[in-house]
């Protein structure tokens, strides 16, 4: 079984999921931060599964939140 296609975005579509703007993204990429990204010829791709996993990854917990669970 072959795994799911991923669903590729715009550097301007994934600055406006993010909320940054392109010039931002293009920062990281220079910088090697940011969400992971697919160089196809010289166009820059995302995988919004990708930008998914990268807000995920950032979300804090304030410390009088109970851990584990939405409210």
């Amino acid at each position: 079984m072959n795994p799911p296609a991923p669903h590729l975005v715009s550097d301007v579509e994934a600055a406006q999921v993010l909320g940054f703007s392109v010039q931002t993204l293009r920062n990281w990429r220079v910088k090697n931060l940011g969400p992971r990204y697919h160089r196809i010829n010289r166009s820059i791709r995302y995988d919004l599964a990708d930008l998914s996993i990268y807000i995920e990854r950032r979300r804090v917990t304030p410390a009088g939140e109970p851990q584990g669970g939405d409210a």
